[in-house]
């Protein structure tokens, strides 16, 4: 049993482990204890890992699902059919009218806070995305735009990973949020609390504990390995500051395929606090088709889930189709029990 710990680290702590962090596969694989003489150098998309989340690969172990999702292969220069760089259309005008500012369902709009991921995860959706065209820091009616649309009722802070701005400019950001009366919570979506759970501070969550607006966070864990006694310490620091958590995992292939390593999660994501909210199919995403997972094995990973796992704790699987007025579900939900 994890002993629970709900204090933060010290402020400065997370951007030291960062500067720290393996950015080649070469020395990913020698800390993997693996062989790097063939280590695959990426053109256009750097491998970055922390160094405390690379800590959780199975020395020796080729297979490890941890370092199958930081690792890069030379697979991802291959192209594949129907995987293209924007498979969700968000660099159309039709979803950004605003630059940084995503519009894809009613009364919610995405906010690209920075470019910047404290991890580079091999089958990320937004690899490809024009981070300069959508930095708030350039386009500065980003906030006017939220204040003028009153349908909005909650933002959702995305990237990259919004927690890696600093204290001071989510404070700032969350400030200028609080001013807008018809918003009635934010959402953030990071993998920080997992991969970089340093990040959780005083100052940020005082940030948290001290708005009006409730705060939803949805982290991405899509491994069971991947929650140790640091990613609860964090877990517990955000829920003391009134934080919501929820889990979103990636559906991947040769990491979490398979319905008893979905279970596992499931359970020690509750045992940590977290529900689990969404198993997403991978995005059909240009140099990440080694991932993709065909949608019947999909579906009866997810029957053999239902079957195993109590409602409360059985995420949607769901893919996100552009232009449609929400997720679309692949599997419905067939017992509350």
């Amino acid at each position: 049993m994890i002993t629970p710990i709900a204090s933060p680290w010290e402020s400065d702590l997370w951007q030291s482990e960062l500067k720290l962090a393996i950015r080649s596969s070469r020395s990913l694989l020698k800390t993997a204890g693996l062989a790097c003489d063939s280590a695959y150098r990426p053109d256009d998309f750097p491998v970055l890992v922390p160094r405390g989340f690379a800590a959780k690969i199975r020395s020796g172990d080729a297979e490890d699902p941890i370092l199958k999702q930081v690792l890069a292969t030379p697979e991802e220069a291959e192209e594949a059919a129907g995987f293209i760089r924007d498979p969700l259309n968000e660099t159309t005008d039709t979803f950004n009218p605003t630059p940084a500012l995503l519009k894809k369902y009613a009364h919610r709009a995405l906010l690209v806070t920075t470019p910047a991921c404290a991890i580079n995860c091999r089958y990320c959706f937004r690899r490809h995305f024009p981070y300069d065209q959508h930095r708030p820091a350039v386009a500065k009616d980003v906030i006017e735009a939220i204040i003028k649309d009153t349908t909005l009722t909650e933002i959702i802070l995305s990237g990259g990973d919004p927690m890696l701005l600093s204290d001071a400019a989510l404070a700032k950001l969350y400030g200028q949020l609080a001013a807008v009366s018809h918003l009635k919570r934010i959402r953030i979506h990071s993998r920080l609390p997992i991969v970089l759970p340093q990040r959780m501070t005083t100052e940020l969550l005082a940030t948290f504990k001290k708005s009006h607006l409730p705060t939803i966070m949805v982290v991405h864990a899509n491994h069971a390995n991947e929650l140790d006694a640091n990613t609860q310490r964090a877990f517990n620091a955000l829920k003391a500051a009134g934080v919501t958590l929820l889990n979103q995992s990636v559906l991947l292939k040769g990491v979490n395929d398979h319905a008893s390593v979905q279970c596992t999660l499931a359970e020690k994501l509750f045992d940590q606090g977290v529900l689990p909210y969404y198993l997403h199919m991978p995005d059909k995403v240009a140099g990440t088709h080694h991932f993709f997972v065909a949608d019947r094995q999909a579906t009866e990973i997810y029957q053999d889930m239902q079957a195993s796992l109590p409602g409360y704790l059985l995420p949607k699987m769901v893919r996100e189709v552009p232009g449609k007025a929400a997720k679309t579900q692949l599997i419905s939900i067939t017992h509350e029990a």
